[in-house]
């Protein structure tokens, strides 16, 4: 049973809390009514992106751990990136804390780049997995700054 349930788990967990974070936050999002900076996709986009992130992030970690099951360090450094990721909408959407957004993002920035550094020397194809999330993060960094300078 644990050689079923624990992929899944790795899998799909990313998809699953960010849906629970993305429900929790619905009625808190001002994307229509704050200034926007050039090059901004359409709300629609956002889930979709997402989505499509996260399963890529729960396939990088469960390829990872199917390797590598007891690598403790590589495993703090995922979820500590998880929570960040998480958090972040928190701060931007629900608190409102702009241009504490930005330092957030930051440092998740460097988590999943050194997250992907980790990978690279462990697993490579993790490390690839997440190429798409580092630059869709970098984009949201992007527009963080951009809607708090705009705001």
């Amino acid at each position: 049973m644990k050689k079923i349930i624990q992929p899944l788990f790795y899998l799909f967990l990313p998809i699953i809390l960010g849906s629970i974070v993305g429900f929790l936050i619905s009625g808190s999002i001002d994307y229509s009514s704050i200034n926007k900076p050039f090059l901004t996709p359409p709300k629609i986009f956002f889930p979709i992106a997402w989505s499509i992130i996260y399963l890529l992030m729960g396939l990088s970690y469960f390829l990872f751990r199917k390797e590598y099951p007891n690598n403790t360090k590589i495993s703090i450094v995922y979820y500590l990136q998880f929570f960040v990721n998480l958090l972040w909408s928190i701060i931007f959407f629900v608190w409102k804390w702009r241009f504490f957004s930005i330092l957030w993002i930051l440092l998740l920035d460097l988590l999943v780049i050194y997250l992907m550094y980790l990978f690279f020397y462990k697993k490579k194809i993790s490390c690839y997995l997440n190429l798409l999330y580092l630059l869709w993060i970098l984009f949201a960094t992007y527009l963080t700054i951009g809607i708090y300078i705009l705001n």
